[in-house]
């Protein structure tokens, strides 16, 4: 994965995209890093400051795009474009917490139904689910947050994407799961941990 270094290096370069937009110098006014051109999947989430309160939250959970491009349009899309939130304007950017997941690529649990709950590692995992042509994603870290077992993961990720919250159990639902690196700001511009 990334070293500390590198994680500060694009947590700032995301900060600095969104202030771009602000700026008016649009989505190409920030050249590119040509230290992170491999193509990664990872998810930018935006944090009110100091309650920690979800304010957007974008990303890419295969490899797609070069790390540098990815970061930059999904801290873009976090901030304008979350449809559950309206577009951040330019007085909020000082009270949020930018935060990246680096993500590991997705892999099917290939287990029965009934052995799910025990290969679903709550603070390591992340879930993706893929049913009826319906798709949902939820990041590691969230599981925690609101004190979710397997259980009640595996149903709330049914939820994100639509779904009844049952429909893990169906024989032709997938269920992916994948790690994160996580590098977020202690507050707003502060350190990174």
């Amino acid at each position: 994965m990334l070293s500390r270094k590198q994680g500060d290096v694009l947590v700032k370069f995301a900060r600095n995209s969104i202030k771009q937009i602000f700026e008016g110098k649009g989505r190409d006014g920030l050249k590119n890093l040509g230290e992170f051109s491999k193509k990664h999947g990872v998810f930018v989430t935006l944090l009110s400051f100091p309650s920690h309160e979800l304010r957007g939250c974008i990303g890419f959970p295969y490899p797609n795009l070069s790390l540098d491009r990815a970061v930059k349009e999904a801290a873009i899309a976090a901030a304008f474009s979350d449809c559950r939130f309206q577009p951040l304007q330019k007085n909020e950017l000082k009270d949020i917490i930018i935060e990246i997941s680096m993500l590991t690529i997705p892999e099917e649990i290939k287990c029965k139904k009934n052995e799910l709950q025990s290969k679903i590692k709550i603070g390591q995992d992340g879930l993706i689910i893929s049913y009826k042509g319906q798709s949902g994603l939820l990041l590691p870290q969230v599981p925690v947050e609101w004190g979710w077992d397997s259980h009640e993961f595996l149903e709330q990720i049914c939820m994100k994407a639509g779904l009844d919250k049952k429909s893990w159990k169906q024989k032709d639902c997938k269920i992916y799961n994948f790690q994160a690196q996580i590098f977020s700001e202690e507050k707003p511009e502060g350190k990174i941990i």
